[in-house]
């Protein structure tokens, strides 16, 4: 499981780009976001780079989130 934060996402538009972001690097994820805390968790077997690559390709800040 893959927990990301990202600060940019600010509004349902926001969301559904990240989860097209997600879905387009492993269409079989399961993800869900926060929009109000401005995460996702993702779970995956694929790496959470590729996540982050994809989801700032998107045009949104994302980084793993720490403790």
């Amino acid at each position: 499981m893959h927990h990301l934060n990202i600060p940019d996402m600010t509004c349902g538009h926001c969301s559904t780009a990240v989860e097209k972001a997600v879905k387009a690097v492993d269409p079989s994820s399961r993800l869900t976001v926060n929009l109000e805390a401005k995460t996702a968790s993702i779970d995956s077997e694929v790496g959470s780079d590729a996540f982050i690559v994809a989801i700032r390709e998107a045009g949104y800040q994302a980084s793993l989130e720490t403790s």
